[in-house]
């Protein structure tokens, strides 16, 4: 398995959890002071201390969704060039049975499973993490494994 450089440069991480053929994305929360406000987001966030970018996006999701992933299920993960620090995106998945465990956290305004083509026609989506799910979908090697996607179809 080829693992991160995990650097002091990187600075968060997003996963695409697949709950069986549904993305998990979390609708935020409508304040003026945040970023992407009323946008459907994907777990994730900031890096704690000196977490790795699996570790930082692992705990996200726990916190966000209330689902501990199994690392093992992390199929796919790039490094993304961001000014104030790396940002890694990562895709997972799990059995649909999972969905009966979701728990919104203390963010966000709901949670829904939506198929990647909703999601890319969703008005709210948040664009970076919809470039980034096309790019995955598409094939292209990630820096964590180097893996394609099964079975998904990316719709434009």
């Amino acid at each position: 398995m080829n693992m991160p450089i995990e650097g002091a440069n990187f600075h968060g991480a997003k996963l695409a959890l697949y709950v069986g053929n549904k993305l998990a994305v979390i609708l935020r929360d409508d304040n003026q002071d945040i970023p992407w406000p009323n946008h459907w987001d994907m777990p994730g966030g900031g890096r704690e201390g000196d977490e790795t970018p699996l570790e930082c996006v692992l705990r996200e999701t726990w916190e966000e969704l209330g689902v501990q992933v199994d690392p093992r299920r992390v199929s796919w993960g790039k490094r993304f060039d961001h000014p104030s620090g790396d940002k890694w995106f990562f895709v997972a998945r799990v059995p649909a049975s999972v969905g009966a465990d979701i728990k919104l956290g203390d963010e966000g305004q709901m949670w829904r499973l939506m198929s990647s083509k909703q999601y890319f026609e969703t008005p709210n989506h948040i664009p970076r993490f919809a470039d980034r799910l096309r790019l995955y979908l598409s094939g292209t090697a990630g820096d964590w494994f180097e893996r394609t996607p099964r079975n998904e179809s990316g719709g434009s």
